[in-house]
């Protein structure tokens, strides 16, 4: 298992090594790296496949999870569930890798390779093919009359033999191939666990009792002046009221926190019945507004901040991007609708040149471009028509003769 940056944020990436094949008569066959994975929830998954065939060049290769008739396969890059999240390499030496971002539970399936040739009947699907469970972080808690254990639940075991790093209080106090942590004192501190920088919702033990707090999303990405909804829900101890719940950003080095009280600027709002899930609403968003967003609540005269990482905001714009740069007439032009982070949702991006919609979908591609492409092109995402990118002006070059 490695670990990777990209765009500042942690993500937990599968590589597999066993093998397990899959053969066929005649000289066809599909060799897959593995049979099953299960890694975490908003992870990346890479699984890699080799093949083989009698005679002929490849024309066409994908993977899949379903087809919908009889030769109808779905390929992933045009399934809208994988968004933005799937990326296909291949080698010389006929290998072939599928990379998964920001997996979800639903991505949970059996993929399969499948690939065409030239020669007449030359199509081949490598079954059975890889199975993957995709699974988040809970933290389960076991108490005796003198210990009390917390184990970090899966609901698969996970591949590769992770090490599990305990924290108390946001401190690492264990770090082990071992899923489970045991203590024998009272405390009311807040434990969590977490695998290559995937944290479970925090519990905060209470004697026999514990606070637990789970932030419905880690991150959100969205629009400058839209609208945001971050959320928890959150259990106590019996015997406990709420009293007040006070949402805040957690303040940069040096920075306090800043309090959002309802009606902050007049863009704030509280939704939800505070005593066992509360809604922070943020109204027209700006960059600045970027930041972790946290909860914290009184019982009676004790005021309990959790100290697992809250919902990460990241506010951001959209620009339209033109590759290359310099255009001439001929070439293959590719528009990309930009943003600073992934935007949440999978959302569906619409194409305007001239202030007319063109196209929907995250580029668009002009192959061969011509004079009549020459225009004013800008991109919006669905839903939110009323924000889009600035305008970008594509010029085309005649071509020299």
């Amino acid at each position: 298992m490695v670990l990777r940056t990209a765009g500042g944020r942690l993500s937990l990436v599968v590589f597999l090594w066993s093998v397990a094949v899959v053969l066929s008569q005649k000289g066809w066959s599909v060799t897959y790296t593995t049979q099953s994975i299960c890694t975490l929830k908003g992870s990346t998954v890479e699984m890699s496949c080799s093949i083989r065939y009698p005679s002929g060049t490849v024309t066409t290769t994908f993977w899949f999870t379903k087809m919908y008739d009889v030769e109808k396969y779905v390929n992933l890059r045009n399934d809208s569930n994988y968004k933005g999240r799937v990326t296909y390499r291949s080698d010389k030496m006929n290998g072939h890798t599928l990379k998964i971002t920001d997996l979800r539970e639903s991505d949970s399936a059996e993929y399969k390779f499948r690939f065409i040739t030239d020669q007449t009947g030359g199509k081949y699907s490598g079954y059975p093919g890889v199975t993957l469970s995709v699974t988040d972080l809970q933290v389960k808690v076991t108490t005796t009359r003198w210990s009390t254990t917390l184990t970090c639940s899966t609901t698969c075991t996970l591949t590769g033999n992770p090490t599990y790093t305990w924290y108390r209080n946001s401190k690492i106090v264990q770090e082990d191939s071992s899923p489970s942590y045991t203590f024998y004192f009272k405390t009311e501190d807040s434990f969590y666990c977490a695998v290559k920088g995937i944290n479970s919702p925090a519990v905060s033990v209470e004697g026999h009792s514990y606070f637990h707090v789970t932030y419905t999303q880690q991150r959100i990405c969205t629009l400058n002046g839209s609208s945001v909804d971050i959320s928890c829900s959150y259990t106590y101890p019996s015997g406990h009221t709420i009293s007040e719940t006070i949402w805040y950003t957690k303040g940069k080095l040096h920075e306090a926190p800043q309090i959002l009280s309802p009606g902050y600027g007049g863009r704030v709002e509280y939704l939800g019945n505070m005593q066992s899930d509360s809604i922070l609403r943020i109204t027209d968003l700006r960059e600045e507004d970027s930041a972790e967003y946290k909860i914290r609540f009184r019982t009676g005269q004790t005021t309990w901040e959790p100290t697992i990482p809250g919902t990460t905001l990241t506010v951001t714009g959209l620009q339209v991007k033109l590759t290359p740069a310099t255009v001439t007439e001929g070439q293959k032009v590719t528009l990309t609708c930009s943003t600073t982070c992934t935007l949440s949702d999978n959302p569906t991006y619409i194409w305007y040149k001239n202030g007319h919609v063109t196209n929907q979908s995250t580029s668009l591609f002009l192959n061969p471009v011509s004079s009549e492409d020459a225009g004013r092109y800008s991109c919006s995402v669905e839903g939110h028509e009323d924000l889009p990118s600035d305008e970008e002006t594509l010029t085309v070059r005649c071509e020299d003769v």
